[in-house]
């Protein structure tokens, strides 16, 4: 008997929340997952996590909350990450940094190892180890605990992220691919039991940048001013992974799931995270 995993694909600011609060609850009921995972990497102000966003998610169901480049870009969530076990920093950052790379969570009687790993192609802000020399010790670690290990590369380059499932094909249960927010169209279960897609898209406004207002990013471009600080809400859309893996470990399915949200009654829509993390915006 295996277990099944909903994946939420990276949270990008008040629409991607206003899209949890509102899917995630339906898709539990259809879907039964024994576990709910979900990158947050721009929950806050679409760039980051803050404290308070974090423990609302948790609250909202999801049980693993991973991170990328973004994860030290929200300070009251860097002062406090080491109280935060469900909150996974990238694994191949310096033993030094804030938080844990991977956490065991709990999924019916079984147990998951959820990974955190960054691509170093185009980061030019941060600093990691290799995530090809890292994966293989901290794999071999893992499986004295579990079967089950899915890992969240966060990654720029389409060809890093490829070779990097191959790389760990058979070694783990899955390989979902983030950082991108748009999805792609390539799911698919490798040879060696691992499944993998090269991103698996974003839980926010469709219609737009990233999930940022597209006249501010246009703005950007034409300025070369960079403005982080507007959050898009046309087309609220859930978007997401489930996963069914064997008693083994391998992946026996993987397959994209989608859902339009209603956009906030009256005006809500502005004030949808009031007192839920807007204060922890940097």
């Amino acid at each position: 008997m295996g277990i099944r995993i909903l994946y939420i694909s990276e949270i990008v600011g008040k629409a991607g929340i206003w899209c949890v609060k509102n899917a995630l609850p339906v898709l539990k009921r259809a879907e039964a997952p024994d576990l709910v995972i979900a990158n947050a990497d721009g929950a806050t102000g679409s760039f980051g996590l803050g404290r308070q966003h974090a423990g609302y998610l948790r609250k909202m169901g999801i049980d693993v909350i991973t991170g990328g480049e973004c994860i030290y870009y929200k300070k009251d969530l860097v002062e406090g990450l080491d109280s935060l076990p469900y909150v996974v920093r990238p694994a191949n950052y310096p033993a030094e940094s804030p938080g844990r790379g991977w956490r065991l969570a709990q999924a019916g009687k079984e147990r998951v190892a959820v990974v955190s790993m960054l691509g170093r192609v185009g980061f030019s802000r941060v600093h990691s180890e290799n995530p090809f020399t890292a994966l293989s010790p901290l794999v071999e670690r893992l499986h004295r605990e579990t079967p089950y290990i899915i890992v969240d590369f966060h990654a720029n380059a389409t060809a890093e992220k490829q070779a990097f499932f191959f790389h760990a094909d058979g070694k783990v249960s899955a390989v979902i691919g983030s950082h991108g927010r748009v999805a792609t169209s390539d799911e698919t279960i490798l040879a060696g039991g691992t499944a993998c897609i090269t991103d698996a898209g974003r839980t926010g406004s469709l219609n737009s940048i990233g999930g940022i207002d597209p006249a501010s990013k246009i703005r950007e471009y034409l300025a070369r001013i960079p403005d982080w600080s507007r959050d898009a809400w046309d087309k609220p859309v859930f978007q997401g992974l489930i996963l069914d893996l064997d008693s083994k470990g391998k992946a026996t399915s993987i397959r994209r799931v989608s859902m339009d949200v209603a956009d906030p009654p009256g005006n809500e829509k502005g004030e949808a995270n009031a007192g839920k993390g807007e204060g922890s915006q940097a």
